[in-house]
């Protein structure tokens, strides 16, 4: 879902009312493509986001605390020099494009008050964060684009930043119905698409939500239908110029995935989509991106660690089919034996020269068993050579076992490596997995001056409903962590049935009845940080930790245990937030 120009426009209304007047105290560069301001206004402070994210270009107020390079960017440093202490004096958005515009007030070097610009242009792969003068002369942006890269429109500092060429759509604020209607009968497609194509600013979830509302299934084109989409284009544009918005975000009701987030309520989903409303806009986008987008950014960064994971898991499971065909062509050894017991049982009927022989199969109740012999060879030569072929596939046998098992091991390890990225969320969960990676001879250990600062290992905390502590590893390296190093013999440790997943630990304090509620709530727990996550009736093993052990030489996560029972749950992302310590 993108940020369309219906979200923008109550994103000015609530900026407006929180942020004009108001002071920039810091500003900061996290991701390379994020701008976070901190800004005072009165007694409140808020943190206003900017993104140019290709994918998740955004606008809004955060609570997220996020992470900052030790060194700030050139851009950060150049905003804070041009920024703090300003005053937000201005906020526009551009008629009604996907672009928004902060005029900030602030002194110079000189001491002489001058007004600068913050551009924030929502565009897909062409957004970006542009900081300009007085005379719009750009003084720099997040994103240098130079004629190699756009012969339409550079930015780049010093040169006078005009605004995106328009695509000849009309501005849907200003345009009167005789008009609505001769734009829409101008083009061709559904409903949705018509009002795509002719309006700026407005994305395929609003379009479309316009033309249910208006038509509900019958969609066809006719006279009457166009009155209808016209009849509820301006009903929803009249509530986005009063202000009237009600910020929604939409997840599958059958999966939990984020599916939209919208300034206005929605329909069209029917009893697919549940919906949760929010107070203001920025919350909606905040909890929809932090969902949807913090996944993506996590997947964008350990792509690099997926491909060896993946192309090792490819290499492992070639293997393993080599081995499962070796296995099979093993299994006729028996018959290398039995020939060559006949031949020798058989040898004074046979003559060097031979090309086969037909021998009673006492193995068999003396069914007649025809044996391909080599001419060249003595009949006790012959023999020989299918002994050799018996013992040469045993061994072969004997030693594709071992391999086939060290193969499975590896395949078991690389897919919990594979299900911990899907749970990273932070930098250093990445480095440690990445760590554990050079440990195990899968990436390469790079060479770093200086003393390598160690990774703390921080597991999940969760707090059951009777108040007992509840431990959860995100990695392997943490899994360990909290079942080797952390948990007490008496403690309780689960974690699911046959499917990868993640450690549990219930911290019992040395007490022997735990709450049946409390074991129920730490099942599922583990069945949700584990491959059965959106699956129902998730089966979770739970004993003792000391019938839990780690074999010598296991890869890091991999453990046995003992004198279980089993708990069946259906994980509920609802619960587990619930149940989050704070």
């Amino acid at each position: 879902m993108a940020l369309d120009s219906s979200v923008l426009c109550a994103l000015k209304k609530e900026f407006i009312q929180k942020l004009n007047g108001a002071r920039v105290e810091k500003v900061y560069q996290p991701e390379r493509d994020e701008i976070v301001i901190s800004i005072r206004n009165f007694k409140d402070t808020y943190k206003l986001l900017l993104c140019a994210h290709s994918s998740f270009a955004r606008v809004g107020l955060i609570n997220a605390t996020k992470d900052n390079p030790d060194t700030p960017p050139l851009f950060c440093m150049l905003l804070r020099k041009h920024l703090c202490g300003g005053k937000i004096v201005g906020i526009r958005q551009v008629e009604f494009e996907r672009i928004i515009e902060f005029d900030i007030e602030s002194y110079s070097e000189l001491g002489d008050l001058t007004v600068k610009t913050l551009i924030c242009e929502i565009m897909g792969k062409h957004s970006n964060i542009i900081l300009t003068d007085a005379n719009k002369k750009i003084i720099d942006s997040i994103f240098h684009v130079d004629i190699t890269m756009s012969r339409v429109r550079q930015i780049m500092p010093g040169l006078i930043y005009e605004r995106a060429p328009s695509q000849g759509k009309k501005n849907p604020l200003n345009v009167g119905y005789g008009e609505f209607l001769e734009a829409i009968r101008a083009v061709c497609g559904t409903y949705d698409k018509k009002i795509m194509s002719a309006f700026m600013g407005i994305s395929p979830l609003t379009a479309r939500e316009i033309a249910y509302n208006a038509l509900n299934e019958n969609a066809d084109i006719s006279e009457e239908n166009d009155k209808k989409a016209a009849d509820e284009f301006f009903k929803t544009f009249a509530k986005i110029e009063k202000g009237k918005f009600t910020p929604v975000v939409l997840t599958n009701s059958e999966s939990g995935k984020m599916l939209e987030f919208s300034a206005l309520d929605i329909n069209q989903y029917g009893k697919m989509a549940k919906k949760e409303y929010f107070e203001s806009i920025s919350a909606a986008i905040e909890y929809f991106y932090e969902k949807k987008a913090a996944k993506e950014s996590v997947k964008q960064k350990t792509a690099d660690i997926a491909k060896v994971v993946t192309n090792n898991l490819a290499r492992c499971r070639k293997k393993l089919q080599i081995e499962c065909e070796t296995l099979e062509k093993c299994k006729k050894r028996e018959l290398n034996k039995i020939k060559g017991d006949l031949i020798t049982a058989n040898i004074y009927r046979i003559k060097k020269g031979d090309k086969k022989a037909a021998l009673e199969n006492f193995y068999d109740d003396g069914k007649i068993l025809e044996i391909a012999l080599d001419e060249t060879l003595t009949p006790s030569q012959n023999a020989q050579k299918y002994y050799k072929k018996y013992n040469k596939e045993k061994t072969a046998e004997a030693e594709t076992l071992v391999q086939k098992k060290l193969n499975e091991q590896e395949i078991d390890y690389l897919e919990t490596v594979l299900l911990n990225m899907e749970n990273v969320e932070t930098k250093e969960e990445i480095a440690q997995i990445k760590e554990e990676l050079v440990e195990q001879g899968y990436l390469k250990k790079r060479n770093i001056k200086g003393k390598k600062k160690a990774l703390a290992i921080k597991p999940m905390e969760f707090v059951s409903s009777d108040g007992y502590e509840i431990l959860v590893g995100k990695n392997n390296k943490q899994n360990d962590y909290v079942t080797l190093k952390l948990a007490r013999s008496t403690d309780i440790w689960l974690h699911t049935k046959t499917i990868h997943g993640s450690h549990a630990i219930i911290k019992t304090c040395g007490e022997t009845n735990v709450p049946d509620r409390t074991i129920s709530e730490a099942a599922l727990i583990a069945a949700y940080y584990s491959k059965g996550r959106n699956s129902a009736n998730v089966s979770v093993d739970y004993t003792a930790v000391k019938n839990v052990k780690k074999p010598s030489g296991a890869k890091p996560g991999m453990v046995i245990y003992v004198n279980n029972k089993t708990a069946v749950v259906t994980p509920d992302e609802k619960v587990v937030e619930k149940l989050k310590k704070i």
